[in-house]
């Protein structure tokens, strides 16, 4: 049976290659889920996507996760740093998660310095650009493959 992925990004990561481009780089929204579709297929990994600027419409599709995905990697963006009820959506769903962040966080703005999803997260990968999803996606096939 073929692991289950669901990538889930936060406000304005469909702003990609628009967005900041010195910080976020060039590369688009689009050309982000292709590498990952790419990368999920040759590791064997089924996966899905969702991006949302609404913070209760993320919950949502986390909570509607359970049972149905065997692992989330999650860009939750300027959530990251404020969202309560992402990290309780993460804990109640109990589903592994890594955290993924395009530019290196705590090396940015004070308040960047926070995040609530890093609590329940069972590994932080920033700094690496969209590179970043490929390592998350290795870090939930290795916690898988060690907790079966």
């Amino acid at each position: 049976m073929l692991m289950k992925i669901r990538v889930i990004n936060g406000p304005n990561i469909n702003m990609l290659g628009i967005r900041e481009p010195g910080i976020y780089g060039k590369e688009t929204y689009d050309y982000l889920l292709k590498m990952i579709e790419d990368y999920a297929k040759e590791k064997n990994v089924e996966v899905d996507f969702f991006q949302s600027n609404h913070e209760g419409f993320i919950v949502d599709n986390i909570q509607e996760a359970y049972g149905k995905i065997d692992g989330i990697v999650i860009n939750p963006a300027a959530y990251t740093h404020t969202s309560v009820a992402i990290l309780d959506a993460l804990k109640s769903v109990g589903i592994p998660t890594v955290e993924v962040h395009i530019s290196d966080v705590s090396q940015r703005e004070d308040f960047r310095q926070i995040s609530y999803v890093s609590k329940v997260a069972i590994k932080t990968i920033m700094g690496q650009g969209l590179k970043g999803y490929l390592m998350a996606i290795d870090e939930l096939i290795d916690y898988e493959s060690k907790n079966k």
